[in-house]
Formats: structure tokens, sequence, C-alpha cells
């Protein structure tokens, strides 16, 4: 699941409102330990473009 949702925030991420939304259904569907790894990731790669983003999605988390 965990590759499944970093395809998906890959594909979507030239828009930021799809990947917002795409991430809240990412945050939902995994399990803990996936999280973290999706939380490293998705700074490594898109801190650049959707740090607010990511700052609010991963600090409820």
């Amino acid at each position: 699941m965990l590759d499944y949702v970093k395809s998906i925030l890959s594909k979507v991420s030239f828009d930021r409102r799809l990947f917002e939304k795409e991430l809240t259904k990412a945050i939902a569907l995994l399990v803990e330990h996936e999280l973290n790894i999706l939380k490293d990731w998705c700074y490594r790669n898109f801190s650049s473009m959707y740090h607010d983003i990511l700052n609010k999605h991963f600090q409820t988390a």
C-alpha cells in the first residue's frame, strides 16, 4: 500500500489541491510504521513545494 500511495502522490504533485487531498487519504489508510516512512519520503521529495501542507498533516498524524 505504501508504494501505491507514493506513486499517487508523485503523479498528483503538480497540483497543490490534489496533492493535499491524496495525502489526507494516504494518512487515513496507512499504519503507523508506514506513516513514518511516508513522512520522511514526503519531506525529502516535496518539502520545497508543499512544506506547509506537510507540516499541517504530519503534525496531527
